[in-house]
């Protein structure tokens, strides 16, 4: 019994030791984990870094300013049109029945299109909701034909890259029924190339401000874009060009809080072009009513 209790401190020192040692080992595994799974997303080479953003990071000085001009915005009637419910049905199958026919299309007609037009359709887009009205958007538009030239270019580059090393044999298969590739003859031929750039934050004299949700915001925006373009007779293809953001930035001027997210080549369909035959699926398939 002595021998027992005198062997009980050590017990228990050893066996304390061993449980600080195994929670140290699982608490280092933990990490190395972590490590390993952040350096495996980072090295993902298909990934655009330049769409990463931490807005929650970024320091904002003065908030107080931002809120005294907030709180003097004033609040106003609002009374939209109530339309009869034979008329509502009317008006949103008329509305399905337009955006039903929208598809993308690669192939462009170099005939002009009125820059009122253009201008109407960025209006249109502008009108979308954005977190805290923040409107995190830009569209640079560009006729220019060596501009539209040095964007191809850029793109078609990182392009072929994607096609052959980035993107998996599973991806490729997927975009061989679009016929598909990295030559961008569009980009020369469309008349107008839509650039929208989402604005990760606002540069002001005082510092920066967030704006909250921004890729959320610009997507909203860029759906109602699709809309404005089909209900005015357009077409175009939406394009997410991987790797090409700061080239393209650089081009054509913008600042650093801007980051690339669509590029939509915009114009009439060329004399016979064709588009895949797909078909949505119905109703039933994408919504669940409860």
């Amino acid at each position: 019994m002595a021998l027992f209790s005198s062997l009980t401190p050590v017990i228990i020192a050893v066996i304390c030791i061993f449980l600080a040692t195994l929670w140290s080992n699982k608490r280092k595994a933990k990490g190395d984990r972590k490590v390993k799974t952040e350096e495996r997303v980072s090295s993902r080479p298909w990934a655009d870094e330049d769409l990463q953003d931490e807005t929650e990071l970024i320091k904002e000085e003065n908030a107080g300013d931002f809120l005294e001009k907030d709180l003097e915005v004033q609040h106003i009637p609002y009374s939209p049109q109530h339309y009869s419910e034979d008329e509502m049905i009317r008006r949103a199958n008329s509305f399905y029945q337009l955006m039903n026919v929208r598809r993308s299309v690669r192939f462009f007609s170099e005939e002009m299109i009125p820059r009122e037009v253009i201008d109407s359709v960025i209006r249109t887009a502008g009108t979308a909701p954005s977190g805290a009205h923040t409107e995190p958007w830009t569209f640079v538009v560009v006729q220019d034909p060596e501009t539209k030239h040095q964007i191809r270019e850029i793109i078609e580059d990182e392009e072929e890259i994607n096609y052959k090393k980035r993107m998996g044999k599973k991806w490729i298969s997927d975009l061989k029924q679009m016929r598909t590739n990295w030559i961008k003859d569009y980009l020369d031929t469309a008349p107008y190339l839509i650039l929208v750039f989402k604005q990760v934050y606002k540069i002001l004299p005082t510092g920066k401000k967030t704006h909250y949700y921004n890729e959320i915001s610009v997507s909203i925006s860029c759906g109602i874009l699709l809309a404005a373009l089909q209900n005015a007779g357009l077409v175009t293809v939406t394009t997410t060009p991987l790797n090409c953001g700061p080239r393209v930035r650089t081009i054509l001027g913008r600042p650093v809080n801007e980051k690339l997210l669509l590029l939509l080549p915009v114009g009439y369909p060329a004399k016979g072009a064709t588009v895949p035959n797909f078909k949505r699926k119905p109703l039933d398939e994408i919504m669940v009513f409860v």
